[in-house]
Formats: structure tokens, sequence, C-alpha cells
């Protein structure tokens, strides 16, 4: 299991994140300072977990033919800057620096395009699933560090549903916010009684 201490933001990039390059990202608009993280569920097929096929499908390698559903999916271009897996294990896909596709139409608190000044962070997950424990514990710590660097961050995260409440559900009715916020505001005062 990965500690707080594991993972740092650097230039970045999180250290302690396996990290691979999806081609969906481009520059952010110039003076855009990060202010909101987005948090997302995915699984692909819906529902199921492991296979890669997450990884491949924000690098633009998804074989279309594997999976039915792939199909409806076909031809589409997303990322997110982070994954958590299932088993805790964190990939970034797009630098902090640059603007991942993750969020889409969107707007939070009346400012449009949050993947303009948003980071989006993915949990290996789906709306009718309960998330691993181990899932929480590594999001808390890795949304400390985001928020050490890009401190404008500190009150501001949202789901996707919150942003695009018309077209997206994620991170879902499994997604425990009050859980999450508890572990957050715990780790914080450890943090700070170190």
């Amino acid at each position: 299991m990965q500690t707080a201490t594991a993972f740092q933001v650097i230039d970045g990039r999180l250290q302690g994140a396996r990290q691979i390059t999806s081609p969906n990202a481009n520059q952010r608009p110039d003076n855009t300072e990060i202010q909101l993280i987005v948090i997302h569920n995915i699984s692909l097929p819906p529902a199921q977990f492991g296979g890669g096929y997450i990884e491949q499908f924000f690098q633009n390698q998804l074989d279309w033919s594997v999976h039915p559903y792939f199909k409806t999916i076909e031809g589409m271009q997303v990322s997110a800057h982070l994954l958590i897996l299932r088993t805790g294990e964190v990939l970034q896909f797009v630098n902090f620096n640059q603007r991942a596709w993750h969020a889409g139409r969107s707007s939070y608190l009346a400012k449009q395009e949050c993947n303009d000044y948003s980071i989006g962070i993915e949990l290996e997950g789906s709306d009718d699933t309960d998330f691993e424990e181990i899932q929480y514990q590594v999001l808390t710590d890795v949304v400390l560090q985001l928020q050490r660097a890009y401190p404008k961050t500190i009150d501001h995260i949202a789901g996707h549903s919150d942003i695009a409440a018309k077209r997206k559900t994620d991170p879902g009715p499994h997604f425990h916010w009050n859980r999450f916020r508890q572990l957050l505001k715990q780790k914080k005062q450890a943090n700070q009684a170190e």
C-alpha cells in the first residue's frame, strides 16, 4: 500500500504514480490556474474491472472489436490526469500542467469548461459498485498532495455529476463523499500534528 509520503507533485508529475502518456491532452489556456479537482468513475466494459482496457482507451489503443460495448465508444478521445485502480495503484496519463479531456461540457460555480482549470481523477469503478477501501485511502493521499501543489483546489472538489449534471452520474451513489471528506480531514490533521 502506498502512503502519503510515497506521493509528491514535481513539475506537474505525481511521483509515486506509474506514468503512461495519453495523446488526449493539450495546453491549458494562458494564465489559467488549477482551481478544481474532479472525481469520476470508469470501468471498461461497464462494471467489469481489470484487463487494462481503461489504459488502452486513454491511449487511443483500445481494440473496438473486443467487446460489444466498445463499439459504442469507438473513436472517442478521452483522458484523465490520474486513474486509481481498484488495487490502489495510481496511473498518470496527463501532466497536471496540461489540460486532460475528462470533463466535457461542464460548469463549476458558473465558470464554464472545467477541463481548462481542473485536474481529473478517475476511480476504477461504476455507479452500482462499492469502491475499495484502498481507493479511498490513496485518493485522500493524492488529493492532499495536489492541494499542497495547487492551493486553490483546497475547497474545490466536485464529482463529474456536479459539473455536468444533465450528462453524467459519476462518481455515483456508491462513492461515499462523507467517508472521503472525513479521511481527508483526519489526514490533514495528522499531517499538521507531525
